[in-house]
């Protein structure tokens, strides 16, 4: 998804704007921390409304080039994690071993379509995962089991093709937020377990874990340095929220969090000031920055929490776009870098063509363009697989779940 930290591959050309790189290996006052909000049941149209807008903004990023503005102004993978995080403590009020058996469907059955249409394009190129230094086929299994990373070609077509030839790429980096959701899954119901019992020492231990990494005072092996990372980074997102579904955030009142949500931003871009890289401010690319101002946005975020049933009358218009979202997130994260990618090709071929050339060239240099493609090609896609989300999650299929 975004996480654009120093990579090993090349870089995508200039003319990708907004584009993925990839990591080189980002109610009550009296409710106890073990008893969970009454209103905890239903669907929260506020966390669904933030999910949305976290999808979109990922999208706007990856999309527009010099937005890397979009990290401060709303970092969508802290909220994601969070979302998840308290989503995550709601269901483990199950028996865990089914909690997680339905939670692994729902995720693996729309990753296996999206990785195996990548896999058959880069097969089909002639590439195979032994070309890629230090990888092997069997490794290839990480694309449909993400417990490690999977391989994937730094570029893949020719130069001269109307490809983008970072394609795969963009389309291999942005499982990084899956395979970190799908250890934050597994390892949740101990997690849940610690913060019951020590709620401030597992609220911030994965913070903790990131300052000798970040300092250089621990030094990783490869193999451990991506997932170590992620889960320092955003550990302390996912464990808020368990504090949000608790009910142990609105205990605080709401000063302390309004307080101490700036303070920690502000200590992230304090850190982040030295460590600015051509792309500015892209929190994206500073671990321990971005996991301070992170854990401070989402605070606040979800100390406001107002819990909606329906949507408020003045944004009840996004009511349908937001439901559509929400139960496509999985494949609107997936599939969107591919889409891209399939629009830098269309806008090509329009180019290609004197006579459209000619008469509209300003749609075609346009970045909106390729922003409002994206969203065709997405509803195609829902149209046409979008349904694997309702199959894995044992609801009947429909085409276009908007209510």
């Amino acid at each position: 998804m975004e996480k654009p930290r120093v990579s090993t591959n090349p870089a995508p050309r200039a003319a990708v704007p907004g584009r993925v790189a990839g990591p080189s290996h980002v109610t009550s006052d009296h409710v106890s921390p073990d008893h969970p909000r009454p209103e905890a049941s239903g669907r929260d149209r506020y966390l669904d409304l933030l999910r949305a807008i976290a999808l979109v903004r990922i999208m706007a990023y990856h999309t527009f080039s010099g937005v890397a503005w979009l990290t401060l102004i709303f970092p969508s993978m802290g909220v994601m994690f969070a979302l998840a995080g308290s989503l995550m403590a709601r269901s483990l009020e199950r028996p865990a071993f089914g909690v997680l058996k339905n939670r692994t469907r729902r995720l693996l059955l729309p990753l296996w379509i999206y990785s195996g249409t990548v896999l058959l394009l880069l097969l089909g190129q002639g590439w195979s995962p032994d070309q890629e230094e230090g990888r092997s086929w069997p490794e290839i299994v990480f694309w449909f089991i993400p417990l490690g990373g999977a391989p994937y070609p730094g570029s893949s077509g020719s130069e001269e093709g109307l490809e983008d030839i970072f394609w795969a790429h963009e389309a291999g980096v942005i499982l990084w937020y899956i395979r970190a959701y799908f250890w934050f899954m597994l390892l949740s119901p101990l997690l849940l377990a610690a913060f019951r019992r020590l709620p401030w020492v597992t609220l911030a231990a994965p913070l903790g874990i990131l300052v000798p990494i970040v300092f250089g005072w621990v030094t990783l092996p490869a193999w451990a340095e991506t997932g170590v990372s992620d889960f320092a980074t955003y550990g302390s997102c996912w464990v808020l929220g368990f504090a949000h579904y608790s009910g142990m955030l609105r205990r605080i009142p709401r000063w302390v969090v309004f307080s101490a949500g700036p303070a920690m931003m502000a200590l992230g871009l304090l850190w982040a000031g030295p460590h600015l890289e051509e792309e500015a401010w892209d929190m994206n690319n500073i671990w321990g920055a971005n996991g301070l101002y992170a854990l401070g946005f989402c605070a606040m975020l979800l100390r406001i929490s107002p819990s909606w049933k329906s949507m408020p009358r003045p944004i009840r218009l996004l009511d349908r776009p937001v439901t559509l979202i929400n139960n496509r997130a999985v494949t609107v994260y997936l599939w969107h870098t591919l889409l891209l990618s399939a629009m830098y090709i269309i806008v090509d071929t329009l180019w290609a063509n004197n006579q459209i050339g000619d008469a509209i060239p300003w749609l075609l240099e346009s970045e909106w363009t390729l922003f409002a493609g994206i969203w065709l090609l997405l509803a195609v896609v829902f149209l046409t697989i979008g349904w694997v989300e309702d199959v894995a999650a044992r609801r009947a299929p429909r085409l276009w779940p908007d209510k």
